[in-house]
C-alpha cells in the first residue's frame, strides 16, 4: 500500500510524492542501531550503526525494489570495518570520485573517510571551527554527498551551543541549525540557516529526541531534510515518532557570512515533501525512529526513490523492528 502525497508546487520543487509502507526483514537483516545509509549502485547500500561499542565501519545491505519503488526484499551481506570503536557513527555518504565513503561520528564530531574495506584513509572533512561546539549528544548527525553538484552537506542534530535553545516540548523552541557544504577537496564552501518546525509533542515524556537525523542531496541542488521527533513516556505505551521530509534550495546569495549571528539570519525557505507518524500501543508495534536517509535508484517513470532506515536500538525489548521505508519523488 502506498500513500500519494499529492501535487506540490512546480518551479524546482517536488511535484508529486508517493510514500510507501515501511517493511522489516527480520530473517535477513540482523538487529542493529542503524543510523545512516548511502547508495552504492545496483541494489547495494552501506549502512552504519550508532553503537559506540560496535567496531568502526559499515554493513553492506542488498535492498530490492519493485517497479514503483516499494520494498520487496532486503538482506545483510556482511560488515566491513576496523578495530576502532567509540565514534557513534550517525551518517554515511558514498564518494564516487575516490570510491570511498565518508562517515560522521557524533562522539568525536568528525567526518572521516573509509575505503570499501572499512579502513580509514586518514582524510577528513575540514569542519569550520563553529562545529567544535557540537556535543556528544545532538552533535554532527546528518551527512550526504551528490556527485552531480560535487558537494557534501552536513548538519548537527540540534542547535549548536551558543546558537540558541535546543527544542523540547516545554520550551517550544525551533531548532536553528547550520547547514554546511563542502567541495570535493573536503573544504567548506557555504553555510546556511535551517530552522526546524516547533515540537508537535505537547507533554514532557520520559525520553525525548528532536532534530534533523538525515539529509539527501539531489542532482538539481535541492537538499532533502528529515526532521524527526521521538517521544517515549514512562510506560513505553504511547511512544510516538513523527517524521517530516522537507526540501530546501540553497543559493549562494543566502549563505551566512563568517561570524554572522545565526539568531538574526534568515533561514532557508523550505517546502514539506512528506510526513508520517508511527506509534507503540497495545496492538500497534509500528514505531520507527528513522535516522538514515539516502537517494536510491531512479525508476523507469522518472521517479527518484528515497530509502530510509530506522534505528531499533537492536530491537529493544523484542518490540522494536529494523524498519525500512521508501518515498518516491517526482
Amino acid at each position: 500500500m502506498a500513500l500519494c502525497w499529492g501535487c506540490l508546487a512546480v518551479g524546482g520543487w517536488a511535484q508529486r510524492v508517493v510514500v510507501h509502507e515501511q517493511v522489516a526483514f527480520p530473517d535477513s537483516i540482523p538487529a542493529g542501531g542503524y543510523s545512516g545509509i548511502t547508495y552504492l549502485g545496483d541494489n547495494r547500500y552501506a549502512v552504519v550503526t550508532d553503537n559506540t561499542q560496535h567496531a568502526d565501519g559499515f554493513y553492506l545491505f542488498d535492498i530490492q525494489l519493485d517497479s514503483v519503488g516499494a520494498l520487496t526484499q532486503a538482506s545483510c551481506r556482511g560488515f566491513k570495518g576496523n578495530g576502532d570503536k567509540g565514534h557513534d557513527n550517525e551518517g554515511i555518504a558514498w564518494f564516487p570520485p575516490k570510491r570511498t565513503v565518508f562517515v560522521s561520528g557524533e562522539a568525536d564530531n568528525q567526518v572521516r573517510e573509509l575505503n570499501l574495506e572499512g579502513k580509514p584513509t586518514g582524510r577528513r572533512l575540514n569542519l569550520p571551527k563553529v562545529f567544535a561546539k557540537a556535543g556528544k549528544a545532538y552533535g554532527i548527525e546528518a551527512l550526504t554527498y551528490n556527485e552531480a553538484t560535487h558537494r557534501f552537506w552536513l548538519t548537527s542534530e540540534s542547535t549548536l551551543t551558543g546558537d540558541g535553545p535546543k527544542a523540547d516540548p516545554v520550551n517550544g523552541a525551533k531548532n536553528r541549525l547550520r547547514l554546511q557544504s563542502f567541495n570535493d577537496q573536503l573544504q567548506p564552501v557555504a553555510q546556511y540557516v535551517y530552522e526546524m518546525d516547533a515540537p508537535d509533542i505537547d507533554y514532557q515524556p520520559t525520553k525525548y529526541a528532536m532534530g534533523v537525523s538525515a539529509l539527501a542531496a539531489m542532482d538539481d541542488g535541492r537538499i532533502l531534510v528529515l526532521e524527526r521527533e521521538f517521544a517515549i513516556p514512562e510506560s513505553k505505551l504511547g511512544t510516538i515518532a513523527n517524521c517530516k521530509i522537507y526540501e530546501v534550495k540553497p543559493a549562494q546569495e543566502g549563505a551566512l557570512r563568517p561570524g554572522a549571528d545565526i539568531a538574526k539570519a534568515a533561514p532557508l525557505p523550505k517546502r514539506l515533501v512528506a510526513e508520517w507518524s508511527t506509534a507503540l500501543g497495545l496492538l500497534d508495534f509500528s514505531v520507527a525512529n528513522y535516522e538514515g536517509m539516502c537517494l536510491g535508484p531512479k525508476l523507469n517513470d522518472g521517479g527518484q526513490v528515497v530509502v530510509l532506515v530506522a534505528d531499533s536500538q537492536y530491537q529493544y525489548a523484542g518490540i522494536l523492528a529494523d524498519w525500512l521505508k521508501t518515498v518516491v519523488i517526482y
